[in-house]
């Protein structure tokens, strides 16, 4: 499953202070190693938001562009944002491989919106509103949407009920537990993240802070997943390295070493080098900007 993360933050007289070595050397690893969102998030969103090619995205906190680049063909323009220069760098990557042209990256934090980015029909958020002054970043994105235009925020479905009609794993599910275990022996008990600990983020409770901003009509819908996706011993280390609190740069001179145990914990636990997981469902929750 995809684990949910928070931001270190460090409190400053300006608010929120962006960690830049939280995702350090995270990037490469990030589209391997995550697990995609389920497959028909794009239908949903299009359907929900009336999208028909001629308004403009901004996805912030867009990481290497998964959500961005999906929706790309059903935008005049998508404008990703995200505070790490690697993982704007490898969304501009993904876009040439991809031969997406309607796309601008930008390296900026939440905290600093608008940045003269422009007017958009759709803001999204996909698992990095916890990140940021969720106040402060609402009201801001409050002013960046044309009227009635909406504020998406999604996730992977928590704690969803269990399906016995799942077709049955073909291979052993990764090793979390065990993987969480072998980085506590090389990084300590207490979980790291850049320069120190990794700490709650803000709350949750999206639903009030965007309500006493501004942001109404709210809608929630659930898309279905459940496919069997089948990772390899490869996919599981680009996972591990992918994550702030096991990022590379955490691990010093011993990366190599740790990387060396990870493999060999692999190997032990399916010998044939198959894991197999079931896809998590996708919630997307959108507010709206009131007409008026």
């Amino acid at each position: 499953m995809r684990h949910r993360e928070v931001m270190r933050w460090t409190t400053v007289t300006d608010g929120w202070q962006w960690d830049s070595t939280l995702f350090q050397g995270a990037a490469a690893y990030y589209e391997r190693g995550r697990l995609p969102y389920a497959p028909g998030f794009i239908d949903t969103l299009v359907a929900a938001l009336g999208l028909d090619g001629t308004s403009r995205l901004l996805d912030v906190g867009c990481g290497p562009g998964t959500v961005a680049l999906a929706m790309a063909p059903h935008f005049a323009e998508i404008v990703g944002v995200d505070p790490d220069p690697d993982m704007v760098a490898e969304a501009e990557r993904q876009a040439g491989l991809r031969g997406v042209s309607n796309s601008r990256w930008v390296v900026a934090r939440a905290e600093d919106l608008p940045a003269q980015l422009g007017v958009f029909r759709v803001v999204a958020f996909a698992q990095s509103f916890h990140w940021t002054d969720r106040h402060r970043v609402a009201a801001t994105v409050l002013t960046m949407l044309e009227p009635g235009g909406a504020f998406v925020h999604m996730s992977d479905l928590k704690n969803p009920p269990a399906d016995p009609s799942r077709d049955p794993l073909p291979a052993p599910g990764p090793p979390y537990a065990q993987i969480r275990e072998l980085v506590q022996r090389h990084l300590g008990p207490v979980r790291r993240a850049g320069q120190g600990r990794l700490t709650n983020g803000t709350p949750d409770r999206e639903d009030l802070v965007l309500a006493q901003v501004g942001f109404e009509s709210f809608e929630r819908h659930v898309v279905p997943a459940g496919q069997v996706v089948e990772r390899t011993p490869d996919d599981i280390v680009a996972w591990v390295f992918s994550r702030s609190d096991s990022a590379p740069h955490l691990f010093g001179d011993t990366v190599a070493e740790f990387e060396r145990e990870l493999q060999a914990l692999l190997a032990a636990a399916s010998p044939d080098g198959r894991f197999a997981e079931h896809l998590p469902p996708t919630e997307i929750m959108i507010w709206r900007k009131p007409r008026g």
